[in-house]
């Protein structure tokens, strides 16, 4: 039976080069399954794989979106079940790996369909969001959709402006398109996951930080000042080199945040992933991942 075989983790665990040995392995291209990475012009901020990583193994959905365009988790889903559909035409084991938790289960699990924002209303919500604050459209998800207010993760912005967006388009509550239906898959899907102990993780996360800066990271940053307000940009990251750019921050304490921030991000990743009873865990040094068959599974 045809085979999607998910690499998943927390940032910083250790995905890229193990996704390239297992893609190697099964003679598979890499499907990447991160949100940022599949935008240009972003690669030291996300820890997007290097021209040499590139080189090894065929990639898709890296560096393939400018930071203006407009991309979803139910647009990924589509695409990838397209792109699956033909990559199975000549493999029977394909590799997805990432770290963003909203589009491995959009592929794994399906997404709602929510139908599509118009331009014009994303603008006006946006709009709207510039010059009357977050407050104020949260103020009113509460009155066009209480069943969504009361469960929203209110400091999220962008699932906030999202879910007005759909009120504002269709004319109903955005939890009126929220069934949660696990959709079926033409292909098997095994769920292979990196975890690290807390301490270590950490410890890996730092480094990576002082990495990105060192390589450039608030110069990549400085390229993006035009596109700042871009959904693109509005990650753990970039928002902290803007706030030195902006004078607020020196850069010894916005590197100090970006770990923190990174370090918070990766605990609700490691959340996420924990609740999914599918996946089976390994520590990324453990030479039993290599050999793990997925025909057991």
């Amino acid at each position: 039976m045809k085979t999607l075989l998910v690499l998943l983790g927390p940032t910083a665990v250790g995905k890229t080069e193990l996704a390239l040995q297992l893609a190697e392995r099964f003679g598979s291209p890499i499907i990447n399954a991160d949100s940022r990475q599949i935008y240009r012009g972003l690669t030291i901020g996300t820890a997007a794989p290097t021209p040499e990583q590139l080189a090894r193994v065929p990639h898709y959905f890296v560096g393939t979106l400018d930071v203006t365009d407009y991309y979803s988790a139910a647009r990924y889903e589509a695409d990838v079940l397209q792109l699956t559909g033909q990559l199975f035409q000549t493999h029977d084991i394909l590799l997805m790996s990432g770290g963003s938790m909203m589009y491995i289960d959009a592929v794994c699990k399906g997404i709602d369909d929510i139908p599509t924002v118009t331009p014009e209303t994303r603008e006006h919500l946006h709009q709207r969001l510039a010059t009357e604050g977050l407050d104020t459209l949260k103020a009113e998800l509460r009155l066009l959709d209480p069943e969504y207010y009361a469960q929203a993760d209110l400091k999220n912005t962008k699932r906030i402006v999202h879910a007005l967006e759909v009120c504002y388009q269709t004319g109903r509550t955005f939890t009126s398109f929220r069934t949660a239906t696990h959709k079926e898959r033409p292909f098997r899907i095994v769920k292979l996951g990196l975890r690290r102990e807390r301490a270590e993780l950490f410890n890996r996360i730092n480094r990576r930080v002082d990495q990105m800066v060192s390589d450039g990271l608030l110069e990549e940053t400085r390229r993006m000042l035009p596109y700042r307000h871009e959904n693109a940009l509005n990650t753990v990251g970039y928002k902290e080199m803007f706030e030195v750019l902006d004078g607020h921050w020196e850069l010894p304490f916005a590197i100090e945040r970006l770990k923190k921030n990174t370090r918070v991000y990766a605990k609700k990743q490691m959340t996420w992933f924990a609740k999914d009873p599918d996946s089976h865990w390994f520590h990324p040094d453990d030479p039993a991942i290599m050999t793990y068959s997925i025909d057991a599974d």
